[in-house]
């Protein structure tokens, strides 16, 4: 059998004895990493038995242990608060960072419902004219869209092409609304005064319900202003009776089906880079350290695995002995899928959602419990 390093029972940690370096400059990791070399020994059967690694084997599963506590943590971060990281700055990292939650991922969603509904949105609005024929309904939008050189289709919202406001007739007389307004005022003696200056107590809603009424009035017995456009042609109803410029706004098409909102510069764009760094080991608390030197352990089982696995038998005086390497893959394995789990629950239990559950438990206990409490009688 090939000489191989044996474990003596010594180490003295130095800057450079793991392969990252990582955490090498931190002095709590400095202390701990022999600490942590002597208990992985000793767990693995040092003194009584020779163990076949040497100090910078537990070095680097003490370097992967804590890096892999930290990355599970701020997974967990990541997945709980992604919608109020995601286009936002990635220049400071959040490692320490209290995350407060925000309603910007929502918005963003939402804004796609506020350009459908013409109240806001993430789409750029534009304006544009068409130079009117007295006498034609028909025009040919892709003419103007060369004329302008616009190359993308797009989405007509509004023509302002209409009736005039329903606001300009409502002292109209002749409005139809059959308000009977002007008999009130001249009850009370106030038909001598300008009909713009109402003097009835009357409610905002009345003037809403007017309005309504003259606008529906011509809506239903007059031709009502409208458009449409079917491909690349849009039709105006009634037919134009005078020339000039008519205005529309309307929406690039491209633009609207664009899922791109930001280029991702020094953007939080997707969960490779939301700010979060290797974690700083001397500001682990004891639960996360002892978790991380069982990692450890379990990290130099599956090691020492491996290097007795290749060897499988060793001669002894008289006869073969076969080494546990089989044993130590096993165990290695195992433990280090359920230290794994256990921090993935102990981190979902830690949830907003699992928190408020707890809470809201919490308060019907209580209710229930000052519910129960004898109440003191006062007699004055």
């Amino acid at each position: 059998m090939a000489d191989i390093q044996i474990w003596n029972g010594q180490s003295q940690f130095a800057v450079g004895q793991t392969p990252n370096g990582f955490y090498d400059n931190d002095l709590s990791f400095q202390i701990d990493a022999d600490k942590v070399a002597r208990y992985c020994a000793q767990r693995l059967g040092y003194p009584m038995l020779e163990v076949e690694l040497y100090s910078g084997s537990f070095y680097t599963c003490f370097e992967e242990a804590v890096t892999t506590y930290g990355n599970e943590v701020y997974q967990y971060k990541v997945r709980e608060n992604y919608l109020s990281f995601e286009g936002g700055a990635t220049a400071d990292t959040l490692n320490d960072a209290v995350i407060a939650p925000n309603l910007q991922g929502s918005v963003r969603i939402a804004e796609n419902y506020g350009t459908e509904a013409g109240v806001g949105g993430n789409v750029t609005k534009y304006s544009g004219s068409i130079n009117i024929v007295p006498g034609q309904q028909s025009y040919d939008l892709s003419e103007w869209r060369a004329l302008n050189g616009i190359t993308s289709d797009v989405e007509v919202r509004k023509l302002f092409y209409q009736a005039p406001p329903a606001i300009l007739r409502y002292f109209d007389p002749y409005a139809g609304t059959g308000t009977g307004i002007q008999s009130m005022m001249d009850a009370f003696d106030f038909g001598s005064y300008s009909p713009g200056i109402n003097f009835m107590m009357m409610p905002i809603s009345f003037d809403i319900l007017k309005i309504q009424a003259i606008e529906f009035n011509d809506q239903v017995r007059k031709a009502g202003y409208s458009f449409e456009i079917v491909h690349d042609t849009l039709k105006m109803f009634p037919t134009p009776k005078g020339g000039g410029n008519i205005w529309f706004e309307y929406y690039l098409k491209d633009e609207k089906s664009s899922a791109i909102l930001y280029d991702g510069t020094e953007k939080v764009s997707n969960v490779s880079n939301v700010p979060y760094e290797n974690p700083s080991y001397s500001t682990i608390n004891s639960i996360g350290k002892q978790w991380i030197r069982e990692y450890s352990l379990a990290l130099s089982k599956e090691l020492l695995g491996y290097v007795r696995g290749k060897y499988g038998t060793i001669p002894i005086p008289g006869a073969e002995t076969t080494l546990n390497a089989a044993d130590l893959l096993a165990d290695g394995r195992t433990e280090r899928n359920a230290l794994i789990t256990q921090l993935r629950d102990t981190l979902n239990a830690t949830s907003r959602t699992i928190q408020l559950q707890k809470q809201n438990e919490e308060s019907k206990n209580l209710a229930s419990t000052f519910a129960n409490t004898p109440m003191v009688i006062y007699v004055k």
